[in-house]
């Protein structure tokens, strides 16, 4: 099965303030017909950076089999850690970016990779606040649930 993903992370006052993300997956049927899921949440204290892996965790958490997807994201953060392999260094090197700097956001990072384990994905960066339809949506997505009031605690902040 084949899956279009878009996501996006807000944060409000980065890097404490309220944050959200937002994803879209798209799929298409054997009948041609588009068929969409909206995914959000918002964290009382959280960052950017965060809800962008957030906003990538939820939607491929959400897939219910093994899929061939392209994820598309407007953080550079998320989409250069695997179009670069960097995140295959950074766990080679003990989640470290050289001896002293231990990589942020480890437990997210974990989280992604097993999340990403049982399906095909390509990553891909699209520029942000450019009018990129999907993007735009899960801009909006990220906000408003920045900006709910219905807020987790985010454990890794």
């Amino acid at each position: 099965m084949y899956v279009k993903i878009f996501t996006d992370g807000a944060a409000r006052g980065n890097p404490d303030g309220p944050g959200g993300f937002g994803a879209v997956l798209q799929y298409i049927d054997t009948k041609g017909v588009l068929h969409e899921k909206e995914l959000s949440g918002g964290f009382v204290r959280t960052t950017n950076n965060r809800m962008e892996l957030m906003a990538a965790i939820a939607a491929l958490e959400a897939l219910n089999r093994p899929c061939q997807v392209d994820l598309y994201s407007d953080s550079s953060y998320l989409v250069d850690a695997f179009e670069k392999h960097w995140i295959d260094s950074w766990q080679q090197a003990g989640w470290r970016r050289g001896k002293p700097n231990e990589v942020k956001n480890i437990d997210l990072w974990q989280r992604l990779l097993a999340a990403r384990a049982p399906h095909q994905v390509n990553f891909h960066w699209v520029k942000g606040h450019a009018g990129h339809p999907e993007n735009e949506r899960c801009d909006r997505l990220a906000t408003s649930a920045a900006d709910g009031g219905d807020l987790q605690i985010d454990p890794g902040v």
